[in-house]
């Protein structure tokens, strides 16, 4: 049987003399583990479309549960990314956290939509590295279920409350941050809490729509980064991969 899907090329990992099993992100199918025979030739019709970061319409043969890739015609290939090792090291974390937050069979369109409408920001863009992982990283947890709190006071209710408590993902205003210890906490300038508060809320046309100077970047980053990572409690390969090769402010290129 035939299937076509959109999707976003995940991971990529030679297999036997010219082929590579394949990681796709789908629009309809959710993640998705496929072969791609011969692949790995030059003359390959299928090179050009199953490589990392790809986004294509892949046509897809499917036997006793196994898929094989038929044709596949790209439809963004984002080359700016791969012809940046900078880029390239960001993006791959982007579809590193893509796949663990994923699961085959179970479509999530907005997952994927995020993860394209990121990697563009990147290449076409010229977002600065910073500003796209922490809008990506603070979304990508809204849309999985783990959204933070930012109205107030988590605890009280009373509206002036800055003190962001990492495992509960919620705010705590100064008398109640004095309370007994409740764990990892960052304490957010008005600025920053400001433009969190619009990722996690706004139309996802304008996730992009506002402007930090350098500094609030820096905190920005450094409270996404926290933040994602204490609700999935794991690590990410290629996220310490990106931190070590350019070992920028908070591991983060401004």
């Amino acid at each position: 049987m035939y299937y076509t899907v959109n999707g976003l090329v995940l991971r990529e990992a030679a297999y036997k003399e010219s082929d590579k099993i394949l990681t796709l992100l789908t629009d309809e199918m959710g993640r998705m583990t496929v072969k791609a025979r011969g692949v790995r030739r030059k003359n390959s019709p299928l090179r050009a479309g199953c490589q990392l970061l790809t986004y294509g319409e892949f046509t897809l043969y499917e036997r006793k549960g196994y898929y094989t890739v038929n044709e596949v015609e790209p439809l963004r290939l984002f080359d700016g990314l791969r012809q940046d090792i900078e880029l390239l090291s960001l993006g791959s974390y982007f579809a590193q956290l893509l796949e663990t937050v994923s699961a085959e069979g179970q479509s999530d369109p907005e997952v994927l939509n995020l993860g394209l409408n990121c990697l563009y920001a990147l290449e076409q863009l010229k977002r600065p590295q910073a500003l796209v992982k922490a809008v990506f990283e603070l979304r990508l947890l809204c849309l999985i279920g783990f959204a933070p709190r930012l109205e107030g006071c988590g605890r009280c209710g009373a509206p002036a409350a800055s003190c962001f408590l990492l495992q509960e993902g919620i705010l705590l205003c100064d008398s109640c941050k004095a309370g007994p210890s409740t764990g990892p906490r960052e304490i957010l300038s008005p600025g920053v809490l400001a433009v969190m508060r619009h990722i996690v809320s706004c139309e996802k046309k304008k996730l992009f729509s506002f402007t930090l100077s350098e500094p609030a970047r820096r905190e920005l980053a450094q409270v996404a980064e926290r933040f994602l990572l204490t609700q999935l409690g794991q690590s990410f390969s290629a996220l310490e991969f990106y931190k070590r090769l350019f070992p920028q402010v908070n591991g983060v290129a401004l």
